[in-house]
């Protein structure tokens, strides 16, 4: 009961100072909220970040000849250098890496745009040269018609495959099945049509055409707009889950000797898999975490010496009060403990405040700032240390005043005016 008593009576004291109380909040609040305003974008950013590098799923990862992930121009210029992956590498793998069961490859180009009948797309269209095992090693499945066959790679058929988005702007009320469009001018018959696979920057994944490697390569030739080699994308999926990095490891060793990589030389290659790649990410995100966390602290602790000051003041004013709850038989741990809640209390007010405006403020950012398609997340972990971190703010800074109070001589504090 006495517990009781003590917290009604720091309640009791907050609402009769309802201006002093509700300055002292906004230092705690606008403390916790700047702390979980960027950990909840960044965990926004991350998880859909996390979705978007998963493409590749848990068992396969992708051989290439440019650095994956977020690289730099020293290494974009060094790999300018490597001499370009062929289809005869992907066949290496196939006929001598027994850790994997599916090996595609694929050679992407960009700027593209279709027609059917007087209706047409964007320039902004890809086309993937593929071979059939392109759907399931990127996640993206057939969802009308047939994949691309091993006899389409053979003989050269123009046929294609073609994004969602494609076919809801050309086909919007017809089945595109066996019909023709023209890509860059040329014709193609479409065979299938992919599943919506909406990306959170836009829709990528749903604006693009697969063709037969070989079609690609007869049409396109071997070399790009600016005379480079082609490089083919291999993506290779590991027999299981639990022996990807075998396969990593013997897929290297294969490449590295058809290659003619030397001993002591770095691969003239890179490789990734999507946990490679959300390690990388959650790594350079770190930095920005440490900061907000640094910058978050330093406002709560100036929140706590205006606590602690404005406390001060409180026990001031409140001096006669205390020495008439002295002289009736308060004990001096009450009177600490009293104040002392009353900072406390303060605090997590301040902090429950501050948590749902940083989760409120963060994920709106987000959503204005980069893409309104951006899930909304709310990461309960850092409400929790901010929670936290305000009890420990209030039990310090409020640890000083209550001290005071509660070694008041209760004569000197009836005489108090």
């Amino acid at each position: 009961m006495q517990k009781i008593d003590t917290l009604l009576m720091s309640l009791q004291a907050i609402r009769s100072n309802k201006l002093r109380s509700s300055l002292t909040l906004v230092g705690i609040v606008l403390g916790v909220a700047s702390i979980i305003a960027v950990m909840t974008g960044i965990s926004v950013i991350q998880s859909t970040m996390e979705k978007e590098m998963s493409v590749l799923g848990t068992q396969t990862f992708q051989v290439q000849k440019w650095p994956a992930g977020f690289s730099t121009d020293e290494e974009r210029r060094a790999a300018m250098r490597r001499p370009a992956l062929t289809l005869e590498d992907a066949q290496a793998i196939r006929d001598h890496v027994n850790s994997v069961d599916i090996v595609g490859a694929e050679i992407w180009d960009f700027g593209f745009k279709a027609e059917y009948r007087g209706e047409e797309t964007n320039d902004t269209l890809s086309i993937v040269g593929g071979t059939p095992e392109y759907p399931q090693n990127n996640t993206h499945f057939i969802g009308m018609g047939r994949n691309i066959s091993q006899m389409d790679v053979r003989v050269g058929r123009k046929v294609v495959v073609i994004g969602q988005a494609i076919a809801q702007r050309l086909f919007p009320f017809v089945d595109p099945i066996g019909r023709d469009i023209r890509l860059d001018n040329r014709k193609y018959n479409i065979i299938g049509v992919f599943d919506e696979k909406k990306s959170a920057f836009g829709s990528q994944y749903d604006n693009y055409v697969l063709m037969p490697v070989s079609t690609f390569l007869n049409t396109y030739g071997n070399l790009d707009r600016d005379g480079f080699e082609r490089s083919v994308n291999i993506t290779v999926h590991a027999r299981t889950p639990e022996i990807v990095n075998d396969a990593i490891a013997e897929t290297r060793a294969v490449l590295r000797r058809v290659r003619g990589v030397k001993r002591g030389e770095e691969d003239n290659f890179d490789y990734f898999n999507s946990e490679g790649m959300i390690r990388q990410f959650n790594s350079m995100t770190a930095g920005v975490k440490a900061g907000a966390f640094v910058i978050g602290i330093i406002a709560l602790l100036v929140a706590g010496i205006g606590i602690m000051n404005i406390m001060l003041v409180s026990v001031t004013e409140r001096t006669k009060e205390i020495g008439i709850r002295k002289s009736l038989g308060a004990k001096p741990n009450f009177i600490l403990r009293q104040f002392l809640l009353e900072a406390i209390v303060l605090c997590n007010l301040g902090g429950i405040i501050g948590v749902a405006v940083g989760f409120a403020t963060g994920n709106m950012i987000v959503k204005l700032g980069m893409s309104p398609t951006f899930e909304t997340v709310v990461p309960m972990q850092w409400a929790v240390i901010g929670l936290l971190f305000c009890s420990a703010v209030g039990v310090i800074f409020g640890m000083l005043p209550a001290i005071k109070a509660s070694r008041l001589n209760p004569i000197d504090a009836l005489r108090y005016e």
